[in-house]
């Protein structure tokens, strides 16, 4: 049976390198995660970079964050 996991807080991650992909990944900008338990398994996040396409990255090139529900709200809503 699967782990259920807790959809009602929106995850949200940082940044932190970008050197492999300077045109995809905005160094410091904040990234909605999109969920993918694969994914995460294999060491990956998956979000919607640059190119308003979702792509998985290495999750070591991000750092995850909580943020305010206002804040949430905001990103949500410019995504």
């Amino acid at each position: 049976m699967k782990k259920k996991t807790d959809n009602t807080k929106q995850k949200f991650v940082v940044c932190i390198n970008n050197s492999e992909y300077p045109a995809s990944l905005e160094l410091h900008k904040i990234y909605c995660v999109l969920p993918d338990e694969e994914a995460a398994q294999d060491g990956d996040v998956r979000i919607i970079d640059e190119s308003g396409e979702d792509y998985l990255y290495p999750a070591e090139w991000f750092v995850h964050i909580d943020v305010p529900h206002e804040v949430e709200a905001s990103l949500l809503q410019a995504s």
